[in-house]
């Protein structure tokens, strides 16, 4: 696959390249990230190479972000409309102001505003939801993203970092009243991160919603920077944020990564995206890149292809704990199909079955 070679998000029309580039370190307000002048190399080189799906947020480096990415496609006007710009609202730039963020109609409409002056432009194309808004009903944050797209000034909508159970209220919701449908849902997803895997994942399947994992590389643990032979020794860029992460299993993890990027002839970073992007469901994983060095490097996950050992191996050294009733699901066609295959799913006889039918009451 490359770059150029399109996926639908979601159940939508909308086209993406199979790689979104993340922009939450495009400035250096928060004394880390990129310069202004080095987010712009990497925005040329990304949309150069094919890519067309950007990612930000209007409090990324606290909206400088979004003036970055303004900034720049609004020198070359022709590139706008063919871009997909993704950004979120929810976060709140104006400290003492309890409507400066969350997701009411009245800080949603007013982030919306933000956002649009600060990328210059008249659209946004897929807005998000950073996080649930506890105290904002469903409804009234659905209904104000249906406005939005009445309007003309956002084309789609979609949800991040908030519980399966919320997410299908806002769906049905939407749907029942006629309001925009969400297309895509936005999750942590890595080979250190993959309890998504018990509800998150499987319920935006059933739902129509795209999958775009955010820190695929767990903020750069499994970038290939850190290994067991020096551990302790390497400076995290992002403090214990990934320092938190670099464990015994993680270690374990990152043996089995270098034995197959070895056997692949490329890179631990490839290995572990080219396995999220595989994923069931995920439709554009977002990448997160400070130089031009990093960013070829990750775009190279698109010439990796796992062989099945080495995706079961990297699945059994990664194996999450899910919640109830995520395992006991998984054993129910033992005691449903009656030792028969269903859908290419064999399943053993239940023990506790009736041998024959003589022992059925």
């Amino acid at each position: 696959m490359s770059l150029n070679e399109y996926v639908t998000l979601g159940r939508s029309g909308l086209r993406v390249s199979p790689l979104c580039l993340g922009t939450m370190t495009f400035g250096t307000d928060l004394g880390w990230g990129s310069s202004v002048e080095a987010s712009n190399a990497i925005l040329d080189r990304f949309l150069e190479r094919g890519g067309n799906f950007l990612d930000t947020a209007n409090a990324y480096t606290r909206g400088h972000s979004e003036k970055i990415i303004g900034d720049h496609l609004g020198r070359y006007p022709s590139r706008r409309d063919r871009v997909v710009i993704a950004t979120k609202f929810f976060s709140s730039l104006f400290p003492g102001d309890p409507n400066g963020g969350g997701a009411g109609r009245k800080s949603l409409m007013a982030q919306c505003e933000e956002s649009l002056r600060r990328l210059q432009t008249s659209y946004i194309d897929l807005y998000w939801m950073h996080c649930w808004d506890v105290n904002t009903p469903i409804e009234e944050t659905m209904r104000g993203l249906d406005d939005l797209v009445r309007s003309g000034k956002v084309r789609y909508i979609g949800i991040s970092d908030t519980p399966a159970w919320k997410v299908a209220q806002a769906q049905v919701t939407a749907h029942f009243r006629g309001w925009a449908p969400l297309v895509a849902l936005q999750i942590e997803y890595s080979l250190l991160e993959r309890t998504v895997e018990g509800e998150l994942v499987p319920m935006a399947r059933e739902l129509g919603l795209g999958v775009t994992p955010w820190s695929p590389l767990k903020s750069g643990v499994l970038s290939g920077k850190y290994t067991r032979e020096n551990a302790g020794k390497v400076k995290a860029d992002r403090g214990a944020w990934a320092e938190n992460s670099l464990t015994e299993k993680t270690y374990k993890l990152i043996d089995v990564l270098q034995r197959i990027a070895k056997e692949q002839g490329t890179t631990v970073a490839r290995v572990a995206l080219a396995w999220v992007q595989g994923r069931p469901g995920v439709t554009s994983t977002i990448l997160g890149a400070r130089t031009l060095e990093q960013l070829d490097n990750n775009l190279g996950a698109l010439e990796v292809t796992l062989k099945p050992e080495q995706v079961k191996a990297l699945d059994d050294a990664s194996k999450p704990t899910l919640d109830f009733p995520a395992e006991f699901l998984q054993g129910a066609p033992t005691f449903m199909h009656g030792g028969v295959s269903v859908n290419g799913v064999p399943a053993p006889a239940w023990p506790m079955a009736p041998k024959s039918d003589e022992e059925r009451w």
